[in-house]
């Protein structure tokens, strides 16, 4: 390998190395701001729902494909709402392809003889994907204030009595609640997702909206003023998360989002890995486009100062820390030999413990999110470290499956909007076997994780002769992530 190529790979390895010590940063400031928020949601102003007078009228929209599994659970829920029936409606936004329609509208009949105020929303096509069902709906919507569930979401019956007070608060756009996990506990792979969506349920969006900075409606279990929609532009199909395009479309209008940690709103989890596989590539290519439609906004914008913009920039580029990571894994083999053939680059190395001190404080702040929802005992911290590099190894395996999403947001690359197939999972003894819903295809990156897997056991074999154990533990994170994205993929098939 010659200098010039070394220099090269130098200069990558270490640039990626500073943008994730920078994420970290960024993270670390989260925690602070998490760990200092004082409450202040009882002192907001809120309507008085025991006066008729202050009852605002809310539309629940729930926007749905092919959900043969969880429709019927759906509508039962949404059905036991509790607020006045005169001051209620509910918008089943069907874009279904599938036989399920016939079930959804014999049970929305049902539900309407009951007296409840329910309409079934069909279109003639799937334009603009759920972006655009959501619009549609809210064209002929009655209500002031448009609460959103996704199909695998079960509100408690007082959940609208929880977040409608708030928007008493005439600059309050959007109140959005934490998410739950009613099958956290079903397998590996669903415990490292409720992980990850537990930080940024706690300290990622508590961590910005205690200090005033944008968050996003998380497409979900949150709940829009009618106004604020309308005044940001509407609902727009041209990225792959249009929640994050809307929410920072609303927040350059001067409209402040509330976040209730407090308010918990129970979901499903992907139990197979080609659903977390689709879910996955849809946010992070979505957050690249976001980055590229929105961030030059965000860094112009006149009426927000540096530190919102700085974070702000941060959370567009949330996945783009996929791509950083995934160059740092496949420069890190390169660089074990340059380290070991040019002796006088040695300096050059201490670039390496960015990493780790970046792996350090993101260790730090996911405990503290951690003990938040599980508790702080003695076996909770045992569990915690043994989940967090389980999903920090497996967030590795995921490195080039989200690499490629985020590559093509970035690039302007369009693709359509694949829904995350619904299980009905609750318990260990459900199976997901036989959901028709799953791809019946292997994704083609397989390939390519398996050729990694092979390539980080040679970078683990690489120490022995060399002997320099240094990166030895990434690179054994690096190969177990990969072989149990590999596995499971290929194992995981209906």
């Amino acid at each position: 390998m010659g200098l010039t190529i070394a220099f090269i790979i130098i200069a990558i390895y270490s640039t990626a190395l500073i943008l994730i010590f920078f994420y970290s940063l960024a993270q670390l400031n989260l925690l602070i701001n998490y760990l200092g928020n004082k409450k202040q949601n009882e002192e907001a102003p809120k309507f008085n729902l025991l006066d008729p007078k202050e009852i605002p009228f809310v539309t629940i929209q729930l926007p749905i494909y092919n959900e043969e599994y969880v429709m019927e659970r759906l509508l039962d829920n949404i059905s036991k709402i509790e607020y006045p029936k005169s001051k209620l409606e509910i918008q089943v936004l069907d874009d279904s392809t599938d036989d399920t329609v016939v079930d959804t509208a014999k049970r929305i009949q049902e539900l309407k003889n009951k007296g409840l105020d329910i309409q079934h929303i069909r279109r003639e096509n799937r334009q603009g994907y759920k972006a655009g069902a959501l619009k549609e709906g809210l064209e002929i919507a009655k209500g002031e204030f448009v609460a959103i569930f996704d199909a695998d979401f079960l509100p408690e019956s007082d959940w609208l009595k929880k977040t409608v007070p708030y928007f008493k608060d005439d600059e309050i756009g959007v109140v959005q609640t934490r998410w739950g996990h009613i099958n956290r506990d079903y397998s590996t792979l669903t415990r490292i997702q409720a992980f990850a969506l537990d930080a940024h349920f706690t300290l990622e969006q508590v961590g910005r909206n205690s200090k005033g900075h944008f968050i996003n409606f998380n497409g979900t279990a949150g709940i829009w003023r009618k106004e604020c929609i309308l005044d940001a532009g509407n609902w727009e199909g041209d990225t792959l998360t249009e929640d994050l395009d809307l929410s920072y479309r609303a927040q350059l209008k001067n409209w402040k989002f509330k976040y209730l940690e407090d308010v918990e709103t129970p979901a499903e989890l992907p139990v197979v890995i080609s659903a977390a596989r689709s879910q996955q590539f849809r946010w992070n290519k979505g957050g690249a486009e976001n980055f590229r439609k929105t961030v030059w906004s965000v860094i112009t914008a006149k009426n927000i100062p540096f530190k919102t913009k700085f974070h702000g920039v941060m959370h567009l580029l949330n996945s783009s820390m996929f791509l950083c990571v995934f160059i740092v894994a496949l420069l890190s083999i390169p660089m074990l030999y340059i380290k070991n053939s040019y002796g006088h680059l040695g300096w050059v190395f201490e670039v390496t413990s960015f990493f780790i001190i970046s792996t350090v404080i993101l260790f730090i702040c996911y405990w503290f999110t951690y003990k938040s929802i599980q508790g702080s005992s003695f076996d909770n911290f045992v569990d915690y470290i043994k989940l967090f590099f389980t999903f920090f190894s497996v967030a590795l395996g995921f490195s080039l499956h989200n690499t490629v999403a985020v590559l093509e947001g970035h690039l302007g690359k369009r693709s359509e909007f694949v829904r995350t197939p619904k299980f009905n999972i609750n318990n260990l003894t459900d199976s997901w076997k036989g959901n028709k819903y799953l791809a019946k295809k292997l994704s083609p990156n397989m390939i390519l994780e398996f050729a990694l897997m092979v390539y980080f056991l040679f970078g683990m074999y690489s120490a022995i002769p060399l002997n320099d154990y240094g990166l030895f533990p990434f690179h054994l994170m690096l190969f177990l992530g990969f072989s149990f994205v590999f596995f499971k993929s290929l194992t995981s098939k209906a």
